[in-house]
């Protein structure tokens, strides 16, 4: 299944956390542009306040005189085509203007400020009071100015629109460098990709290129799995080459006596030994499957404490009949428990194996001694016996029959943590088959 390539996904990770915070400063900014207007938009309400203020007399009656300048009111149009209010009040009240602009309460020294509607339309309006010296004594006044709110608006919109442009100019440059980036950062992939591809079908080597070490975990696991997969098919080919070897023979002998049973006048010796061949062949066969489940296990069956003194009797006197139909002596010698780390159905195929290999190969009037003992901080199973013994220890790469049922032993063994190993006896004639266990951890 394909998705989204890791590059798209990095950058559009990047792309939607930038908009994400752009976003968040855009609204910052929209309240830091009205704040900028309308800190602009007040100073030139004041300083139109200011400029009538300072036309405002005292007349010869002890009233006000009020002249309005015409660069009071100019200073407040804009292109934004804001409408424009005053008004003059004296200590009598309403002088001169609109007399229903509202009027803002004044408490301090500074001009007073405050957003009201007036006529329908959104004003800032600002109110200064200042005092003119007349016959009797100062005399009290308020300037009140106010223009409509479209120049404010317009000044945080022109603001934040510039704003938005650049942070989007910013992201848009981010997204290039980001895939620009990971394109480069995500190149030793590509050439891990390659070389992989390269390769042979059987070709299950590490990969042993140059690789950063955010991926030295992803490279690791690849090896490992490759590993276990090369294990894997080296034990198929191992099976394919036992079932061809130990099969074909029993087969052919058997088709052999079978087709002189068919031409001669007495078949019955002829069937008797076909009969032998298909039972040899179905006991390799079983023999096989056996291998084959033990390596496909791919490594370590879940271990439990077993009774490795137990097995033994139990396939001692199972096989007990087996040894005394071929005129052999089958014994076991060894304590009433010994507790190995194992798995108990396997355990008794390994045990099952060495006993019945002992009593195939060794010959009649031989004795087989089944043992179990503690050495050197290890548990033993050993099978011994009196017969001619192999000519050629076998290893790995055994051949036969009997290197067969070794190999089976040999393969439970190494998933138990435990090693085979085979060698004369003591007085130098026969077979002796050990398996070491490790002591079970308490």
């Amino acid at each position: 299944m394909t998705g989204w390539s890791l590059r798209r996904r990095l950058t559009g990770w990047l792309v939607l956390s930038l908009a994400l915070i752009g976003g968040l400063a855009l609204i910052d900014t929209r309240a830091e542009a009205l704040r900028t207007a309308q800190s602009v938009s007040d100073r030139i309400l004041t300083g139109s306040a200011l400029a009538i203020a300072e036309r405002v007399t005292a007349s010869a009656d002890g009233g006000l005189d009020v002249l309005i300048p015409f660069s009071a009111l100019e200073m407040l149009s804009s292109a934004a085509q804001d409408r424009v209010f005053y008004r003059v009040d004296g200590p009598g009240g309403f002088l001169t203007g609109y007399a229903d602009l509202p009027v803002v309460a004044v408490t301090g020294d500074g001009p007073a400020f405050a957003d009201r509607s007036f006529d329908g339309t959104a004003l800032r309006i600002a109110t200064l009071e200042r005092t003119v010296s007349a016959g009797e004594g100062p005399v009290r006044f308020s300037v009140t100015v106010a223009e409509s709110t479209r120049a404010r608006e317009a000044l945080s919109t022109a603001i934040l629109t510039r704003s938005a442009l650049r942070l989007a100019l910013l992201i848009a440059a981010a997204a290039v460098v980001a895939w620009v980036a990971t394109t480069l950062a995500l190149r030793p992939l590509d050439r891990i990709g390659a070389a992989i591809a390269a390769r042979p079908p059987d070709d299950l080597s590490p990969i042993s290129a140059a690789i950063p070490r955010e991926i030295g975990g992803l490279v690791g696991s690849m090896n490992a799995f490759m590993a276990r997969l090369d294990a894997a098919t080296g034990a198929l080919r191992g099976f394919a080459r036992q079932a061809n070897h130990q099969i074909r023979t029993p087969l052919a002998t058997a088709r052999t006596q079978i087709a002189l049973a068919a031409r001669g006048p007495d078949a019955s010796a002829a069937l008797t030994k076909a009969d032998t061949a298909l039972v040899r062949a179905e006991r390799v066969l079983a023999q096989l499957l056996l291998l084959a489940r033990v390596q496909a296990a791919g490594g370590r069956p879940p271990l439990v404490p077993v009774d490795l003194a137990r097995a033994a009797r139990e396939v001692a006197s199972e096989l007990i009949p087996d040894a005394l139909a071929r005129g052999q002596d089958l014994g076991f010698d060894g304590p009433e428990t010994a507790m190995v780390a194992a798995e108990p159905v396997l355990i008794g195929e390994l045990v099952r194996n060495l006993v019945d290999n002992a009593i195939r190969h060794s010959g009649p009037c031989t004795t087989i001694t089944l043992r179990v003992g503690q050495q050197n901080g290890r548990v033993n199973l050993s099978v011994e016996d009196t017969g001619p013994g192999l000519p050629v220890l076998p290893g790995a790469s055994s051949t036969g029959e009997h290197g067969l049922g070794l190999l089976i032993v040999r393969q439970i063994a190494g998933s138990f943590d435990a090693e085979l190993i085979l060698g004369g006896r003591p007085d130098g004639c026969g077979l002796s088959a050990t398996v070491r266990f490790p002591l079970p951890a308490l």
